[in-house]
């Protein structure tokens, strides 16, 4: 299986775009779940501006090193790291405008447990955004990219998931070529 790099996923997610759809705004405070280097953490940085806040939340301690270099180098403060698994506590009661699990809901080890510490970060009213792989193979210039498809949860298991945690889902919908986005509600 083909690793991609930043570059090469930009082809085919655009984090800025999905950002936007997502309806981000100055202000907002996002946590990130499976933040890694900054793929969407640096883009919805910039976007909520100085008065909001992005937290960052891995595992990956060389990863997140990483986002704070390139944070540091573009002169952005409103991120907070977080090294820990997501499963391990809700970074804050009730503060999230947006919880984002980009590409890693399958890679949780307890996906119930971190859905519960997303509902909990979120506002009444706050936005859960899973963007996470088809699960079906996938194939870019004739390489497999992506976890292996076993791993992968189908729309409709993340849906039963995000409805479990007490989610009410508002829409799923593709999400370029390999992705599926389900938005979801904390009433």
């Amino acid at each position: 299986m083909k690793m991609h790099d930043e570059t090469t996923r930009r082809e085919w997610q655009g984090p800025e775009e999905i950002l936007g759809f997502l309806g981000l705004e100055p202000g907002h405070v996002v946590v990130d779940m499976g933040a890694g280097s900054g793929f969407f953490a640096l883009p919805a940085s910039r976007r909520v501006g100085p008065r909001g806040t992005v937290y960052a939340v891995d595992t990956s301690v060389e990863r997140l090193t990483r986002l704070h270099e390139r944070a540091e180098d573009e002169g952005l403060e409103n991120i907070r790291i977080r090294a820990n698994a997501v499963e391990d506590y809700a970074v804050c009661e009730g503060c999230a405008d947006l919880v984002l699990i980009s590409n890693s809901l399958h890679d949780f080890h307890d996906q119930e447990t971190a859905l519960r510490h997303a509902f909990t970060s979120l506002k009444p009213g706050g936005l859960l955004a899973d963007l996470d792989w088809k699960k079906e193979e996938t194939i870019r210039d004739g390489d497999l990219i992506g976890p292996p498809v076993e791993i992968r949860f189908s729309e409709d298991e993340a849906v039963e998931l995000i409805g479990g945690a007490g989610f009410e889902v508002e829409s799923v919908e593709p999400s370029g070529e390999y992705f599926y986005l389900v938005r979801a509600r904390r009433p």
